[in-house]
């Protein structure tokens, strides 16, 4: 039998329904971003700053330990010998040369391009302090400059806040980085009779590849032989196998559970979708966020506050007639200007929240979006895909008396049994889930856009549309006129009708706990579609849509985006990541809800790994909260510095009061732990969509 043609009636009205729908095989130009090997420095940046931190910290105990001035303020007593007083000075100049190093060339980069910023504050603080020390170790200067363990917790302090950034960066990547090594190492070719084993590297599209059970697709592909289930969990993140056969597509890196098949290559290296995804990581990476950007414009200023500072304090003391206080106040504030509570309080915080994101199975590949994400007032929701399964379900049964609605499902289950169909799939589907005996049935046969035919029972069980129903001169159900928002197949026993079944695209479960999580954080949520008005407002209706925008074409979804931006509103688009791709640019924000081959090309700023609409209240929440983060750290690293440096000035002398050097030391190292301690925070955040839609 032929099951390639059963249920054409079906697919016709299928095709009516759906004709607004979105084309999923739309293609996009995958050249933009092509190079961006530079972002697996990263790992490079960490080694570095791990190991550097560590040998530092070995070095800085010593240092501390038989610094006099520490010893002082500890009140314990150093033994008075050369070789003693010789320890900190010589450990405190190779860590200064050496852990220092990584911030002398970022501040050479930062004189180089005429930008003061973070490094060159760092630089300046360090270099003051170590030329301070020597002097006092020479008896050049005041004892109270000899600040050797202060420059030591400083070069560690600064080299562990860099190693926790640089590790939050990278580890933001490493679970995406490591869909490459999904690939294996070879793939067995197809040559004439024979199958050769090559580099998937070396494979070109047109090639087929056998893949067998168990092992990983080598490149993107469509399947020509066999069949079999594919855990696509890496890509997806949707635990559960999905079973592929011939003419299907199958994606690099996912894995062929029971059996084998023969896959014909339809893209390789940076076409793949493994590749599209680490592009969006090398492009989250290197995207400059608009917190960053503030952060590197406060060092700038702080720069050119601390050199006004330190020279105001010098002149001050200098016309007062006190050149000693002048040189201390003015190094004190020179070292207690070094940002690097600053320099930590924005980038650890979008480090971490990059990273926690993407252990949740959201890839924020633009940083400005997850910022931007809090202010939006709008959310837009395609409907195909997103809100809906995407997929054809049981929505009504009617029966004709004395008929019921579960005889009459089981009936044209028995009769859909043979069948391969969608729409066959569905109503077994229904049966099933309402745990119906589904009667035997023999002499399957279906007709072109008619319907399906089988002997059940004794009696001849028919199911079709509207021509089957002209066949018998037999009138639609009336309760089926006003199912206009699907497909209505009837169910005839020898000839007469005994019920009808209306089969739709099926609703997400988790999509009416969105809208209701939504509504509750005061966001109005809108629905866009191409499908026709009745079919969009029953599902607006179901899920309590403020909003609904039926029959529009994908390439006028922009404009619609464009329309609730000029009324002031902050839209954030929800879409499948290619045909919405226009929209999903104009919006202030855009997200692409299910990975895959569209996420390597869509539009949009956010990936939501998972087909659950509710992950989109995770990146809302992700997103207050890495705010709220964010202005907590600045207002503790800009308040610090603002205050301590006139204190160490001497703004108060005129009281007695003059904060001294150690004390301002010890402050300025408790104001870095506190702003790392203070971002580590937001690993606590829960952001599973079933808890966000609680919330």
């Amino acid at each position: 039998m032929n099951h390639s043609s059963d249920h054409q009636h079906h697919d016709e009205h299928a095709a009516h329904e759906h004709a607004g729908h979105d084309d999923h095989n739309a293609h996009a130009d995958h050249s933009a971003h092509a190079d961006h090997s530079g972002h697996a420095g990263h790992g490079d940046h960490v080694g570095m700053f791990r190991r550097l931190f560590w040998v530092n910290l070995v070095l800085a105990i010593p240092v501390v330990v038989f610094n006099g001035m520490f010893a002082g303020l500890l009140g314990y007593e150093l033994p008075d010998s050369i070789f003693v007083q010789s320890i900190s000075p010589v450990l405190g100049t190779v860590m200064f040369v050496w852990g220092g190093r990584p911030f002398f060339t970022g501040a050479l980069d930062e004189l180089k391009a005429r930008k003061p910023g973070m490094m060159m504050l760092i630089a300046l603080g360090i270099s003051v302090a170590f030329g301070a020390s020597w002097a006092s170790t020479l008896g050049w200067l005041s004892h109270e400059l000899n600040v050797w363990w202060e420059l030591a917790l400083l070069i560690v302090i600064m080299l562990l806040g860099h190693w926790i950034e640089m590790r939050s960066i990278a580890q933001t990547t490493s679970a995406l980085d490591s869909l490459a090594a999904l690939l294996p190492d070879t793939a067995e070719r197809v040559e004439g009779e024979q199958t050769v084993s090559v580099a998937p590297a070396d494979l070109r599209e047109g090639d087929v590849v056998v893949v067998r059970p168990g092992a990983s697709v080598p490149a993107d592909g469509e399947i020509v032989e066999g069949e079999a289930s594919f855990d696509e969990s890496m890509i997806t993140g949707e635990s559960a196998a999905v079973r592929r056969g011939s003419g299907e597509q199958v994606v690099a890196g996912t894995v062929a559970t029971d059996s084998g098949v023969r896959v014909r290559v339809t893209a390789v290296g940076e076409s793949t979708a493994l590749a599209g995804i680490q592009r969006l990581v090398a492009d989250a990476q290197s995207s400059s966020s608009k917190a960053q950007r503030i952060a590197d414009r406060a060092a700038g200023w702080l720069f050119w506050f601390a050199l006004a500072a330190g020279v105001i304090t010098a002149v001050v003391w200098l016309l007062l007639g006190r050149p000693d206080d002048a040189v201390v106040r003015t190094i004190s504030v020179l070292v207690i200007a070094c940002p690097h509570a600053l320099g930590l309080a924005i980038p650890l915080v979008v480090s971490i929240s990059t990273e926690r994101a993407a252990k949740a199975g959201v890839l924020v590949k633009d940083r400005l979006a997850l910022e931007s994400m809090r202010t939006v007032d709008t959310v837009l929701f395609d409907k195909t895909g997103t809100l809906t399964k995407g997929e054809p379900e049981v929505t009504r049964v009617a029966a004709i008396e004395p008929r019921s609605d579960d005889e009459v499902l089981a009936l044209a289950a028995a009769a859909e049994a043979d069948s391969e169909h969608p729409l066959a799939r569905a109503i077994t589907a229904a049966a099933e889930g309402r745990g119906l005996s589904i009667p035997a049935s023999s002499g399957f046969s279906s007709s072109p856009a008619v319907g399906v035919r089988a002997s059940v029972d004794g009696s001849v069980v028919e199911v079709g549309g509207p021509y089957l129903l002209e066949q018998h001169g037999l009138q639609p159900l009336g309760d089926t006129e006003a199912w206009g928002d699907s497909t209505v197949l009837h169910v005839l026993v020898d000839g007469q009708a005994v019920g009808a079944l209306s089969i739709a695209d099926a609703i997400r479960p988790e999509s009416r706990e969105a809208v209701d999580a939504l509504h509750r954080r005061g966001v109005e949520v809108v629905m866009i579609t191409g499908d026709a008005a009745p079919v969009a407002e029953s599902v607006g209706r179901e899920l309590g849509i403020d909003r609904v925008l039926s029959q529009v074409r994908p390439e006028d979804k922009e404009s619609h985006v464009a329309k609730l931006q000029a009324d002031g509103r902050k839209v954030a688009m929800v879409g499948d990541g290619v045909n919405d791709a226009p929209a999903l640019a104009r919006a202030d924000v855009g997200l692409a809800i299910g990975a895959g081959t569209d996420v390597a090309i869509g539009s949009a700023g956010v990936i939501l790994a998972s087909s659950d609409p509710r992950g989109v209240l995770s990146v809302i929440d992700l997103s207050a909260a890495s705010y709220r983060k964010m202005l907590q750290n600045l207002w503790w690293a800009a308040g610090y510095n603002l205050l301590s440096v006139p204190l160490a000035a001497g703004v108060l002398a005129p009281i007695g009061f003059m904060l001294p050097m150690s004390v301002a030391a010890v402050l300025m190292s408790l104001s870095t732990v506190v702003v790392a301690l203070n971002a580590q925070l937001l690993r606590t955040l829960d952001l599973n969509p079933v808890e966000a839609a609680k919330r």
